[in-house]
């Protein structure tokens, strides 16, 4: 109020934190949600089992699925999830890291707004720091090129290291290295480029885990529409239709009128001629397996047969353009305009008899290719869908990008002392805020060594005093505890995982720490003033 007038009018429904009490409330949100996550950092971190509402059950430590399945309402959590979305859209995998670097950001602004640093500095420090950390970044990394398998191979099996599908990770990680070098294209610049829609991940429940397998090809939920059809065809020439193979409706009214018997007759036998002509003209071109985006009439379907033509009906348009990368085939929308320069090849398109799957496999020059798991149960085939999806993508960031860095905590103890160091010659309270920053990272390496059972004091200072003496390498072994080198241990990940995790993390950080008014608004009240 001034002078007895109101300054501001809200409504009822308007809640309103001002102040410390606003920025404490964030703080708390961001540190309850890495608090949530933390204890699935690491190859030896805890799942999590998350019932929805309908009953339905997810057991994963993956952190995005996590934060993807609960239900949060504040705000700040709101941003720490959209944090780790971001992460596992841009890059795939570090969504548990880059959450609980939020949460260590925040809390140790926390601190620093104790000693009533104001919370642009802390904002401005941290920015200081996270560009810092971009340069170590860069200096730290390790060059990878297209043809270090090995590498490659590492980089997937540390994705997968500590998911439930460890048994098979040596097997999974050569499937999907194979598929990734298999769709990967050079441009003129000679950058490599990997499209992550060209490596599609199928499952099968039913089989083992181990029977996992890559498929140069695609494979399509569906069964042959005729049982008098082959069941398998080799040598397959695919002919892709994106319209009806069958007698379609005009498209403006019209009615035909009939007198007699003869017409009816004359009427009906027109229609299967036509159908009839359907079938001839794709036969016509050399095809013997049919994929159409619509629905294939009965009769089309029986001229087919007749023929020996595998054909399908109803496949979804993903799948139909997928099909097409794949096979090197071209979608038409007639069977007029089917010509063999058209069709798609494949060595073998086989129904397998127990699902309603069909495999197109032995592609030349395939542009697109499917990894085909399987596993005992639907849970299980959810895990394992996770952790390929995510070593998937980080094969695909390290050929793009050219480098990665060694994992076990090694990145974060370097960029911890690095930063310290750079702080001391900033100056004034920005120094206290990238002191801060650079504190942060501590928490990478403690959880690593909480959540393997060792003693996180112990296996920091060790870090801190390998790194000292100049092993940059140096991180935690988390089976046996002691400090290795990391590059030869062959625990590695892409550089954009870490840099985009940093970067999400400080910048969030630097966002909340400067709110000190929350105004959340609930539906329906009064006007008020205040």
């Amino acid at each position: 109020m001034l002078a007895g007038q109101p300054i501001i009018i809200l409504r009822d429904n308007v809640e309103r934190t001002r102040g410390h009490e606003a920025q404490r409330s964030n703080i708390m949100a961001a540190k309850a949600l890495a608090a949530a996550v933390r204890t699935t950092l690491g190859p030896r971190g805890m799942d999590k089992m998350l019932v929805s509402p309908s009953g339905d059950v997810v057991i994963t430590n993956d952190g995005a699925t996590i934060l993807h399945e609960i239900s949060v309402q504040h705000p700040a959590a709101k941003l720490v999830v959209e944090v780790a979305e971001t992460q596992d859209n841009e890059v795939g995998d570090g969504t548990t890291t880059a959450t609980v670097l939020v949460g260590s950001l925040m809390e140790a602004a926390e601190g620093l707004l104790t000693q009533e640093i104001h919370p642009t500095v802390i904002s401005h420090g941290y920015l200081l720091g996270m560009n810092k950390a971009m340069e170590i970044l860069d200096d730290l990394a390790i060059t990878i090129g297209f043809d270090d398998r090995e590498d490659l191979i590492r980089i997937a099996d540390t994705a997968m290291t500590g998911k439930s599908i460890e048994a098979v990770k040596e097997k999974l990680s050569e499937i999907i290295v194979d598929a990734v070098t298999q769709v990967a294209e050079k441009t003129d610049s000679g950058r490599i480029v990997v499209d992550e829609d060209d490596v599609m991940i199928k499952t099968q429940v039913g089989e083992r885990m181990d029977d996992a397998e890559l498929i140069r090809g695609t494979v399509i939920a569906k069964k042959r529409i005729s049982e008098q059809m082959p069941r398998t065809v080799t040598d397959a020439r695919v002919a892709l239709i994106a319209t009806p193979l069958e007698i379609t409706k005009t498209q403006m009214k019209a009615k035909i009128k009939i007198t007699s018997a003869d017409q009816v007759k004359a009427f009906s036998e027109q229609e299967q001629e036509a159908l009839k002509r359907l079938a001839d003209t794709i036969v016509g071109t050399g095809a013997n397996v049919v994929l159409c985006q619509k629905g294939i009439a009965d009769a089309v379907q029986f001229y087919l047969g007749k023929k020996g033509v595998m054909a399908f009906e109803n496949v979804p348009e993903k799948d139909m353009k997928y099909a097409a990368r794949a096979t090197c085939a071209t979608i038409v929308n007639k069977p007029d305009e089917l010509a063999p320069e058209t069709l798609g090849r494949a060595e073998k398109v086989e129904e397998l008899g127990d699902a309603d799957l069909t495999v197109l496999s032995g592609c030349q020059n395939a542009k697109a290719v499917t990894i085909l798991l399987r596993g005992s149960t639907q849970l299980l085939l959810d895990e394992l869908e996770r952790a390929v999806y995510d070593a998937s993508r980080v094969v695909e960031d390290a050929l793009e990008d050219g480098k990665f860095v060694v994992g076990g905590g090694s990145v974060e103890t370097e960029l911890l002392l690095r930063i310290r160091d750079y702080a001391a010659g900033i100056g004034g309270r920005a120094q206290l805020a990238i002191e801060a920053f650079a504190s942060a990272f501590e928490v990478i390496p403690r959880t690593l060594a909480e959540n393997s059972g060792f003693d996180p004091i112990d296996k920091l200072v060790a870090l801190k005093t390998a790194h000292s003496e100049g092993n940059r390498y140096a991180g935690l072994d988390v089976y046996t505890g002691e400090v290795v080198d990391m590059k030869a241990a062959g625990v590695i990940e892409p550089l954009r995982v870490k840099t985009q995790a940093i970067k999400s993390g400080a910048e969030t950080a630097s966002l909340l720490i400067r709110v000190d008014d929350m105004m959340i608004t609930q539906s329906g009240g009064a006007p008020r003033m205040e």
